[in-house]
C-alpha cells in the first residue's frame, strides 16, 4: 500500500487516510508513505495525536512493514512519532528516497515478514 503526500497535509487529511486503512483493514500489510513532496499543516499536538491514534490501531492488530519517506531535515521533527509506533518485530524506517523506500519493502526480509514472524524468526 503506498501514499503520496503532496503539498500541504492536514490533520483532517490525515485522520481521513487513517480512516480510510482502518476501512480496508489494512493495518497488516506493506506501507509506503511518501512524505517527500508534503508539508505537515500541523502544530507538534496535532503529529502527536496522530502518532497515538496510528500506536492505538497497531495495538489491536498485527502491524505490517512502514517505510516512511521524508526529506532528511524533518527526521527530526518526526523522530518522536516514529517511536511511539515502533514496537517489537515490526519493521519499520525512515528514507529520503522513495526508490529505497520501496526497495527495502520488497527485500525478502521485509516482504516475508509476516511468515518469518508467524515462525517465531521475527526480523531484527
Amino acid at each position: 500500500m503506498t501514499a503520496v503526500a503532496e503539498g500541504g497535509v492536514t490533520r483532517e487529511e490525515a485522520d481521513a487516510y487513517l480512516d480510510a486503512m482502518v476501512g480496508a483493514r489494512a493495518d497488516s500489510y506493506r506501507r509506503l508513505f511518501d512524505g517527500s513532496q508534503g508539508e505537515p499543516l500541523m502544530n507538534s499536538e496535532d503529529i502527536m495525536a496522530l502518532a497515538v491514534r496510528m500506536r492505538g490501531m497497531q495495538q489491536g492488530g498485527n502491524p505490517g512493514p512502514l517505510a516512511i519517506v521524508m526529506p532528511r531535515a524533518k527526521h527530526e521533527q518526526f523522530a518522536r512519532m516514529l517511536g511511539i509506533l515502533a514496537v517489537p518485530d515490526r519493521p519499520i524506517r525512515f528514507f529520503s528516497d522513495p526508490v529505497a523506500a520501496r526497495a527495502w519493502l520488497d527485500g525478502p526480509a521485509v516482504r516475508d515478514w509476516p511468515k518469518r514472524q508467524a515462525h517465531g524468526r521475527g526480523v531484527a
